[in-house]
């Protein structure tokens, strides 16, 4: 009945101290700036989740007993035992005395038996589980009192600690009863953890977070989100190996602002921690050219000018402005261009040549023609001279006229115009030539 007593008041104990709750769960949230075209580096570390620390194995998980006179104070070590079954005894007077259950880490229960208690014994007994791996380490105290009276054995709750009353020679079972599965069983870390990435827009709920990566310490790896951004992010292959599951996004870019998640999750060490960072981008800074100094730049002063194409350097990261060179095809037009003003020219060139050596020949047969003209005219006019001119008459015809108008008519019949000479040739060379 006692021991059942005892039983209870652990258990109340246990749901009432916060030291012995097992999972923890932490929250960190931060604003980081970057400038855009540079790498972004988002910080998640945790020692905890470095499973190969996980090397001893059966040496990670230890219970081990410790008395003090009085409660806080610094005891000493009566017993320990590690998860593989190997006990040790401190005191030699102990040794067949202490006794702890061999299945301890199979059943949870790291009670230590004192077979028969002595007055020595009355203190304050410290059960410690310890889990090295976990970082997990819990307490529980046991305040013994020894009496000559067996009517006077009982258990009580004194509101620190609970208090066992025990009589002189009698056994006495100092409970610590523990069974969750850290302590219990030992499950492979590859399959207990996981570590996971988070992407969230502006203005978009948590609940509805796009995931990026899933990192498991097996060494599986899943990636997720758009192709635009999933080829630049980026997680360090050792994660597990270091404990760093920071995230790197290569090329920064204005459309990669939003909330950004790092969730650790080891089921086995109870250990859930979420890590956010709200990432903004901003324009890189551009140093302005330094003024020149004044005179001709001869001195042993003068120093060349900052180069413009080097951005400033902000926060310990520097953009670097890159011209990319021009295509071919660009090349080709530009040639294409040269090589059709050329062939204008040419062309040009061409017709101003045949119309100066067409002219030239026209002025030519102008010439000669004008030599022969010369001659025909006057053979012609010789020729008229000789046989067309009418004979002249010198004698005047007195005639009587009506009116002034036959007066002329008869004037013009007995008087005629000279004929007009037309060369046909000239006339024909003027028409060819236009």
């Amino acid at each position: 009945m006692e021991l059942l007593s005892c039983v209870l008041l652990w258990k109340l104990m246990l749901l009432q101290s916060p030291a012995l709750i097992l999972s923890s769960g932490s929250v960190s949230e931060s604003v980081v700036k970057w400038q855009a075209g540079t790498q972004a580096v988002l910080r998640c570390q945790s020692p905890r989740m470095v499973w190969t620390q996980d090397r001893l194995h059966d040496r990670q998980r230890v219970v081990h007993w410790d008395l003090s006179g009085v409660p806080g104070s610094q005891g000493r070590r009566l017993v320990d035992m590690y998860s593989a079954g190997e006990e040790r005894v401190y005191e030699p007077r102990d040794h067949g005395r202490l006794l702890l259950s061999p299945s301890a880490f199979h059943d949870g229960n790291f009670s230590l038996l004192i077979r028969a208690v002595e007055e020595g014994d009355e203190g304050v007994y410290t059960c410690n589980l310890h889990h090295h791996y976990c970082h997990l380490y819990e307490s529980l105290a046991v305040r013994l009192k020894v009496t000559d009276d067996p009517q006077l054995a009982r258990a009580y709750w004194d509101g620190k600690t609970e208090v066992m009353v025990v009589a002189r020679g009698m056994p006495a079972l100092m409970t610590c009863v523990n069974r969750e599965h850290l302590w219990t069983d030992r499950h492979l870390e590859e399959a207990q953890q996981v570590v996971h990435w988070d992407r969230q827009l502006p203005g978009v709920p948590h609940d509805r977070a796009d995931r990026l990566l899933d990192l498991y310490a097996s060494g599986e790896r899943r990636a997720y989100g758009p192709s635009f951004l999933r080829d630049r992010v980026a997680v360090k292959a050792d994660a597990f190996a270091r404990g760093d599951f920071s995230l790197r996004i290569d090329a920064l870019e204005p459309a990669d602002e939003g909330i950004y998640s790092c969730h650790l999750h080891h089921h086995y060490c109870g250990l859930h921690e979420r890590r956010v960072f709200h990432l903004q981008v901003i324009e890189p800074t551009f140093e302005p050219p330094a003024p020149a100094s004044p005179g001709n730049g001869s001195g042993h002063n003068s120093a060349p000018g900052p180069d413009p194409t080097l951005v400033s350097r902000s926060r310990g990261h520097s953009v670097i402005n890159v011209i990319v060179p021009e295509s071919h095809a660009h090349f080709f037009q530009q040639l294409g261009y040269v090589l059709a003003t050329l062939l204008l020219f040419i062309l040009l060139l061409i017709t101003v040549v045949l119309a100066t050596r067409h002219r030239g020949g026209c002025e030519a047969s102008d010439k000669k023609a004008g030599k022969s003209k010369g001659k025909d005219v006057n053979m012609m006019e010789f020729a008229v001279a000789t046989r067309d001119q009418a004979p002249y008459r010198t004698e005047d015809i007195q005639l009587d006229y009506k009116n002034n108008i036959l007066k002329e008519r008869a004037e013009l019949n007995h008087s005629p115009l000279p004929a007009k000479n037309v060369d046909l040739d000239k006339e024909f060379r003027k028409e060819y030539c236009k």
